[in-house]
C-alpha cells in the first residue's frame, strides 16, 4: 500500500504535525484511533463515528479468528464491506496482546504461541505466518506484524531473548505479507524499560523497512514516569518520515504526553468502555453519570461541547438511561467520549501549529485534575 506520511512540522518540545494518505483521503495526525474489536465499536454506527470525528478505526485479529472467523469477513469483501464502513481506514492489531495474557511462559516458542480460547478453551497455535493470513484475509488497509507482549516487570535477560524473538518473527510476518499493494505492514518496538533494548528494538525493526512503527509493551501496569521514559527510549530513532503509533494508550493526559514525545496515533477502548459503566470525559475531569446530583439536571455533559448527545440530551436524561440499563445511555455516552478524545487531538494539532502545546498541557491538567 502506498501509504505516505508526510511531516508538516515539528515544534519545539518535539511534537509533530503531519498528515498522512489513503483511497479514503487525507488523514491529520496526531490523531486518536476508536477501537471496533470485534467489527463494530460498541453501540455505535459508521456514520456516529464520522460524525465523532474518527477517521480512522481499529479491529482486532485474535478476536476475528475466533469469531465470525477470518474466512467468512473475506467472503463479505473484508471488513470494510462486512460492517459498512466506507468513511476511512481500518487497521488490525496483530492479535498479539491478547494472546499473550491468555499463553503461558512455557507456551511461547521460536514457531509460535500455543494457548486455548477464551471462548471454548480449544487449542490455539498462533504464528507470524498465521497472524498475517488472518489479516490478509480481513482486508484491512493497515496490518501489525505479530510481536512478543511481555508482561511488566521482567528481568532485562528476559525481555532481551523476547526482543530478539520478536524481531524474527517481525521478519517472518513481513516475509509472510502477500497484499503489499493495499495494506500497509507495521513493525512494533517493545524492550520494556530498559532503554538500551528499546534503542536495539527500534534500530533493528527499522531496518526492516515498515510502512510505519509501532511502540508497543506500554501500559501494561508500569507506573507514569516509566510509561514515559518507554517512549522516549524508543521515538528517538523511528525514522521522521513514517507514522509512530503508541499502541492501547488513551487517557487524556497520555496523549498530550506522548505526542509531546513524538508519538502520531493512538488507540484505546477507554472512551466506550466508560461509557458502559456511565462515565463521561470532560475537560473537567471524568463525570459519573450515575450520581444523584444529576436526576434534575438539564444540562448538557458539557456545555461547549458539539457532539450529537451534548447537542440534543441532559444529563438527567442520561442518568435515566445508565440506571435504567438502556443501552442508548451507554450510546450517547460513547458518542460523547469518543468526541471528546478525537477534540482533544484537535486542538492538540492546533497547539503544535502556534507551538505552545506545554502551555496547553498545563492548562488542561489545571483544569482536568483540578489543581
Amino acid at each position: 500500500m502506498d501509504l505516505k506520511f508526510k511531516l508538516l512540522k515539528t515544534d519545539s518540545c518535539g511534537a509533530r504535525l503531519g498528515e498522512f494518505h489513503t483511497k479514503y483521503g487525507t488523514h491529520k495526525t496526531p490523531m486518536f484511533m476508536p477501537v471496533g474489536t470485534q467489527a463494530t465499536v460498541k453501540t455505535l454506527s459508521p456514520e456516529e463515528l464520522k460524525d465523532a470525528g474518527a477517521d480512522i478505526i481499529l479491529s482486532n485479529t485474535y478476536h476475528l479468528w475466533l469469531r465470525p472467523g477470518e474466512d467468512v469477513v473475506d467472503n463479505a469483501g473484508g471488513l470494510h464491506e462486512f460492517m459498512n464502513y466506507k468513511t476511512g481506514p481500518i487497521l488490525t492489531d496483530c492479535g498479539g496482546f491478547q494472546v499473550f495474557s491468555l499463553a503461558k511462559p512455557k507456551d511461547i516458542s521460536e514457531e509460535g504461541v500455543k494457548f486455548k480460547s477464551h471462548l471454548d478453551g480449544s487449542n490455539l497455535f498462533l504464528t507470524p505466518e498465521k497472524s498475517i493470513d488472518i489479516q490478509n484475509k480481513l482486508h484491512s488497509d493497515i496490518i501489525m506484524s505479530l510481536d512478543e507482549c511481555p508482561p511488566y516487570p521482567v528481568t532485562h535477560e528476559y525481555m532481551k531473548n523476547s526482543v530478539e524473538r520478536t524481531l524474527r518473527w517481525m521478519q517472518r510476518s513481513k516475509d509472510a505479507h502477500k497484499d503489499r499493494e493495499h495494506q500497509a505492514i507495521f513493525g512494533i518496538v517493545q524492550g520494556g524499560e530498559f532503554e538500551d533494548l528499546r534503542r536495539y528494538s527500534a534500530e533493528e525493526t527499522v531496518k526492516m523497512d515498515f510502512d510505519g512503527y509501532s511502540v508497543g509493551g506500554v501500559s501494561v501496569g508500569e507506573d507514569p514516569d516509566t510509561k514515559l521514559k518507554m517512549i522516549e527510549y524508543a521515538t528517538p530513532y523511528l525514522p521522521k518520515d513514517k507514522i509512530r503509533y503508541l499502541m492501547g494508550v488513551g487517557e487524556p493526559l497520555d496523549l498530550i504526553d506522548g505526542v509531546i514525545r513524538g508519538i502520531d496515533i493512538f488507540d484505546c477502548v477507554l472512551p466506550t468502555r466508560l461509557a458502559r459503566h456511565g462515565n463521561a470525559l470532560t475537560r473537567c475531569g471524568r463525570t459519573n453519570l450515575r450520581n444523584a446530583k444529576y436526576i434534575k439536571d438539564l444540562s448538557p455533559i458539557e456545555d461547549d461541547c458539539d457532539c450529537y448527545t451534548c447537542k440534543n440530551f441532559t444529563k438527567s436524561y442520561i442518568r435515566h438511561l445508565i440506571v435504567s440499563d438502556e443501552s442508548f445511555g451507554q450510546r450517547l455516552i460513547s458518542i460523547h467520549n469518543i468526541r471528546f478524545l478525537t477534540k482533544l487531538m484537535e486542538d492538540i494539532r492546533l497547539h503544535i501549529e502556534k507551538d505552545d502545546l506545554l502551555e496547553f498541557r498545563e492548562e488542561f491538567v489545571k483544569k482536568y485534575f483540578n489543581k
